[in-house]
């Protein structure tokens, strides 16, 4: 079982930059494919970006490609969610996820494939 901690969002104006960080409890981080989530108000959670437990295969949405990046350091139990030229439109609450996975390069892109959550992180972009 691991438990995720989102951190890293805040109030920021369009054309900024924030960086969220998930960090993981236990040993065993490196077992789990991650991935970013978010949720706007009165709309359903959807996927932003996920990210293989090498690191070496990712995958964005097409409305983050380009200005998102999902990294991870398996030595800190930390997945990064670094987001450049947000938009109002971004405005969320950003929640991560991991799933246990026997490859190396599995990612995740549905809500309904991932077992642990955190418990989200506020994003706001002001125009």
């Amino acid at each position: 079982q691991v438990q995720l901690v989102e951190s890293g969002g805040g109030l920021v104006q369009a054309g900024g930059s924030l960086r969220l960080s998930c960090a993981a409890s236990g040993r065993t981080f490196s077992s789990y494919a991650m991935g970013w989530f978010r949720q706007a108000p009165g709309k359903e959670r959807e996927f932003v970006a996920t990210i293989s437990r090498s690191g070496r295969r990712t995958d964005y949405a097409n409305s983050v490609k380009g200005r998102f990046t999902i990294s991870r350091d398996n030595a800190k139990n930390t997945v990064y969610l670094q987001m450049n030229s947000l938009k109002p439109e971004d405005t969320a609450v950003y929640y991560c996820a991991a799933e246990p996975d026997w490859s190396m390069t599995t990612i995740y892109l549905k809500i309904s494939e991932y077992e642990y959550w955190g418990q989200g992180t506020q994003v706001t972009v002001s125009s």
